[in-house]
């Protein structure tokens, strides 16, 4: 018998017995009330985002600096709070400032002055780890506040160089090269837009492919609704992508796209999409250690800063240094 039913037979306050009486069934729960899809929020919050982002990218200066360091500090914040949640205490003024001004230093020097950034950046992290009364935890404390600083700051800071790219190439490989090779001025704009368009395009493509062949889990440990089947369709879609960002802009820019040859953007187009793939991977893995769905709430349909960046944030680098090589290539030997 169980112990309600223990309880309802014992004898009433009269004296008499109480019977039996079960407990009346629970009242079901209301359904849930059915929240806007996921796919339709990401349509709404990709038609405010891309007109924005194409217009930055091509207005560039100061505005776009401007943009680059918000999405930093932001992002940046986000995986402060993930590693927070683990139990870590970075020294999270420290990392803002310097991912701050990463971007800022890429904008009035280079890389390279950017890498120095980086350098002092970890001494002074030590440095003020050395001050602090309690040392416990110090290891996840100066590894955590640099690593955010590398993975936020110094990667997204080469949104900065790539759009910059014809003073890049001057810079390593003389004026002459880039008048040799036709990078215009503004050939930045097409390589930007030509990288963003082939990691969006990854991803959706990805997203239907894997709805509607998905069958094989790619990383069911990581991010258990990624399939094989879903990364293959992004690949092919990003590839194309890439592909219809070139032959659009040699149809009504030329002079922006001309360096990049057709085989070179299909590689290219390749390269990055699997790499978008990576860093979206990467990105899951984080949250995935830190037990949350999202790093925040800013984009509907996506989460949070680094939830929409996440691809870009290792696709932007490698499309940078893939660029500096086939100059390199083209160029051939002094």
């Amino acid at each position: 018998m169980s112990e309600a039913e223990v309880v309802s037979t014992r004898e009433a306050p009269d004296g008499s017995s109480g019977g039996i009486h079960p407990q009346p069934p629970s009242p079901l729960a209301p359904p849930p009330a059915r929240k806007r899809s996921d796919l339709a929020l990401r349509l709404l919050s990709a038609a405010a985002l891309v007109p924005a982002v194409i217009y930055l990218i091509v207005l560039g200066g100061l505005p776009y600096l401007a943009t680059i360091v918000v999405i930093i500090l932001l992002g940046q914040r986000e995986f402060y709070r993930l590693i927070e949640d683990k139990g870590a205490q970075p020294l999270v003024s420290y990392g803002l400032v310097a991912g701050a001004a990463l971007p800022v230093v890429a904008y009035v020097g280079n890389e390279y002055h950017a890498t120095l950034l980086m350098t002092a950046t970890l001494l002074a992290v030590m440095v003020r780890q050395l001050g602090k009364q309690q040392i416990k935890d110090s290891l996840a404390s100066i590894s955590g506040t640099f690593f955010g600083v590398f993975y936020v700051g110094w990667l997204l800071s080469h949104t900065i160089v790539l759009r910059q790219f014809h003073d890049s190439v001057i810079a390593r490989f003389g004026r002459d090269a880039a008048a040799q090779l036709g990078i215009a001025q503004e050939a930045g704009i097409f390589f930007m837009i030509y990288t963003l368009t082939v990691v969006i395009w990854c991803d959706t493509g990805a997203y239907f492919a894997g709805r509607a062949y998905g069958r094989r889990k790619l990383a069911p440990k990581i991010s258990p609704g990624k399939s094989v089947e879903g990364a293959i369709g992004g690949v092919f879609a990003g590839t194309l992508a890439g592909l219809f960002a070139k032959g659009l802009f040699d149809a009504f820019w030329p002079a922006l796209s001309h360096p990049l040859g057709w085989v070179a953007a299909l590689v290219f187009g390749l390269v990055i999409s699997l790499v978008g793939i990576v860093g979206d991977l990467v990105e899951s893995l984080l949250k995935r250690d830190a037990a949350v769905k999202d790093t925040g709430t800013l984009l509907p349909g996506f989460g949070g800063v680094l939830d929409r960046i996440d691809a870009p944030l290792l696709a932007i680098p490698v499309m940078y240094y893939l660029l500096l090589f086939y100059v390199f290539l083209r160029l051939g030997p002094p």
